[in-house]
């Protein structure tokens, strides 16, 4: 048997990616992901390469599964049937939102319906205060009432949030202790556990998702347990949350809702690992899928973090659109470009590219599975980037005639379908740029003195010319590069994060409560990390969220990690300048600051990430094998150099236009570029002239 059999599974909207790691070898494969029961493709994923790879399913030590069933259940509505208690007067918080406008001039303007209808709002009599003092004692009998009209209406969750609860969670500890006796089997969502901070409509709203997907998770991660002990696969399985951290399966049932952007975190894992071993200080990774396509900064190998997220937007990548998500993610911008992103023509004539996408029922147009409808990877197809049968492994064999059909539909009699098929790959390029360069904006940050990583089953295809159009002068496609988040689920810490709100003045110099609070949740996240890791070294990292008073929205501070005393009081501020003046070019010294939340997490401690080795023997390569494509930066057909990746050695280099092959994607070298191997088998392209336009 090995050291170890560590199993990686993500669960995407088009394929399911599997990585198989032990001291000796890394094995991958994707195949499509199955709708109708999303693990009957991870298991048949991983008994496959347990025999590829000669080993029996009792050999598996570790299994590092992310999911995207979280996210799909809120955005397609396939939840629960969820009921809500809360204060009386504020039944209607979900439905009147913070009245904000996410489009200013549009009469039309639709706004995300609550997961919960009217009818299964109840209310209960209490009310605590913003300081958490009991103005009215929780009245028994109404929580009662609300038990009665859940169970009449066959609720399978509830979810209980009451005005000010982070302040004082008594009132709904105490209402959730009365619905569990009267509602066996129903699952009880608590915001004083889920999302215990300021502002009640994104804590209501947060509490309520997590409340409407919980039994649909439950379900599928306790089936997915018993399929695997069923199979002799009886081994720690831990789930990767939005966070990049890992965490055990009773906490993912209980925090269902911490697990919708778990995918593409592992993404970003991956390319900060990258960024460790380059020594890249400024990197922009770049996740590309079958449905979407991710977008996130990474300063010194850390991903930029969020407090907030936002899903199931009624205009899809409108930002307030959606129901926001009040849990800790790893912050990026999502795109609807992959490689099965559907293009047609609008109204007025014009080429659009997403954001809706064919999956994988029936997918792409050259899938030949039913698709008709022209998508990226028809593109693709057409211009001569991907070869038909080499595509997932040659496991899925593409249909030129298919794509052809389906791409030339779009146009009028006589329109050239590769011209078509130029102008979709252009439009989904320009696209994903745009985003990028709007959320470096948004972060204060610039693309073209960043490094670009690829990662993903289409990102390869596409990151030299998205590289161009932002000025980025060096692109990375990792080793495995087509399934980088499951490769990065291995490489997750297991962890948790907590917040709570309490509201602390700099000027009242008073921290003991807040240390009570931080020593609180230090010990709270403790317990969840060691019941995965028990016995290893952890790492604690505190936070506080702060803002002058009077504003509206705060910045994360770092929290010395030790007892505070009042004369910490000035140093929080002084961290606070120095960080607000990085953000906004100038701070306001006459105004007081104060912080609304406290976060801390607690992770175990990765092992050393030792730098690249130098290559000192680099060697040129002189391809052997073209291929007529379709250059998208030119228009003009170009010969372009086909090359196998696991015929490639450190140290090879050759210049660009080249295609480099594997069995989870190909790499498109515009002629922009130069490419090189590293020591880690990174393909490493380089401009050697003026990026195009």
């Amino acid at each position: 048997m090995q050291d170890y059999v560590k199993i990686g599974a993500d669960i995407g909207g088009t394929f399911t990616d599997i990585v198989l790691e032990t001291p000796a070898q890394r094995l991958t494969t994707k195949v499509l992901t199955t709708y109708d029961a999303p693990e009957r493709g991870l298991l048949d994923g991983t008994l496959s390469l347990l025999d590829e790879a000669g080993l029996q399913p009792h050999d598996v030590t570790l299994i590092v599964h992310g999911t995207t069933l979280a996210t799909n259940a809120l955005i397609e509505r396939r939840g629960a049937r969820t009921g809500l208690l809360t204060t009386e007067g504020f039944r209607d918080v979900l439905e009147i939102g913070t009245e904000g406008r996410f489009d200013q001039y549009d009469l039309t303007i639709e706004k995300p319906a609550p997961l919960i209808p009217r009818n299964l709002r109840c209310v209960a009599a209490e009310r605590s205060s913003a300081t958490g003092e009991i103005l009215l004692p929780l009245d028994r009998a109404s929580v009662e009432a609300a038990a009665a009209h859940f169970a009449a209406e066959g609720v399978e969750a509830v979810a209980i949030a009451f005005l000010h609860s982070f302040a004082n969670p008594l009132h709904e500890q105490q209402a959730g202790e009365i619905l569990r006796a009267a509602l066996p089997g129903v699952e009880i969502s608590l915001s004083c556990e889920v999302s215990p901070e300021i502002r009640e409509y994104e804590r209501f709203s947060t509490t309520a998702a997590n409340a409407y997907v919980q039994p649909v998770m439950a379900r599928y991660l306790r089936s997915l347990a018993e399929k695997l002990r069923a199979l002799r696969i009886d081994c720690p399985l831990f789930m990767m949350l939005s966070s990049g951290g890992l965490t055990t399966l009773e906490t993912a049932i209980r925090f269902p809702v911490r697990l919708v952007e778990s995918g593409p975190a592992g993404g970003a894992i991956f390319a900060s690992e990258t960024a460790q071993r380059r020594n890249i200080r400024r990197m922009l990774a770049f996740d590309m899928g079958g449905t979407t396509a991710k977008i996130c900064f990474i300063d010194d190998a850390k991903p930029f973090r969020s407090q907030t997220f936002e899903v199931a937007r009624t205009h899809r990548f409108r930002k307030g659109s959606g129901l926001p998500l009040r849990i800790p993610v790893l912050e990026m911008v999502e795109i609807g470009a992959g490689g099965g992103s559907l293009a047609s023509i609008d109204t007025v004539g014009r080429l659009c590219v997403g954001p809706h996408s064919a999956g994988s029922e029936p997918g792409p147009a050259c899938y030949g599975r039913g698709g008709t409808r022209p998508t990226v990877t028809d593109a693709d197809l057409l211009l001569g980037r991907i070869d038909p049968a080499a595509f997932a492994a040659g496991s899925i064999p593409l249909q030129r005639t298919s794509a052809l059909a389906a791409v030339g539909a779009l146009g009028g009699t006589g329109d050239d379908p590769a011209i078509l098929a130029l102008g979709i790959c252009d439009v989904v390029d320009e696209t994903m740029a745009s985003a990028a360069r709007v959320h470096a904006v948004e972060q204060g940050t610039m693309t073209d003195e960043r490094s670009l990583v690829a990662f993903g089953g289409a990102a390869p295809l596409h990151a030299t010319r998205l590289a161009e159009k932002l000025g980025i002068k060096e692109v990375i496609i990792p080793r495995n590069a087509g399934v980088g988040s499951a490769v990065g689920f291995l490489h997750a810490p297991i962890a948790f994060e907590l917040s709570r709100s309490l509201h602390v003045r700099l000027s009242d110099t008073d921290l003991v409560e807040a240390d009570r609070v931080l020593t609180d949740m230090i010990k709270t996240a403790n317990e969840i990390v060691r019941k995965g890791a028990p016995g290893a070294a952890l790492k604690e990292t505190r936070t506080a969220f702060a803002r002058f008073c009077g504003q509206g929205y705060e910045i994360p501070i770092e929290v010395p990690p030790r007892k505070l005393t009042a004369d910490d009081a000035a140093l929080l501020k002084d961290m606070f300048y120095e960080a607000y003046g990085r953000l906004y070019g100038k701070i306001v010294p006459r105004l007081d600051v104060e912080i609304m939340t406290w976060r801390v997490s607690v992770a175990t401690v990765a092992a050393a990430i030792e730098p690249i080795a130098d290559l000192s023997e680099p060697h040129t390569l002189v391809p052997t094998e073209f291929r007529p494509v379709v250059d998208v930066g030119t228009g003009e057909i170009l010969d372009y150099a086909v090359i196998r990746r696991d015929a490639l050695a450190a140290g090879d280099s050759f210049s660009g236009p080249a295609l480099i092959v594997e069995d989870g994607t190909t790499i498109v070298v515009t002629p922009a570029f130069d490419a090189s191997i590293d020591a880690d088998q990174n393909v490493v392209c380089r401009t050697r002239r003026a990026e195009r336009a």
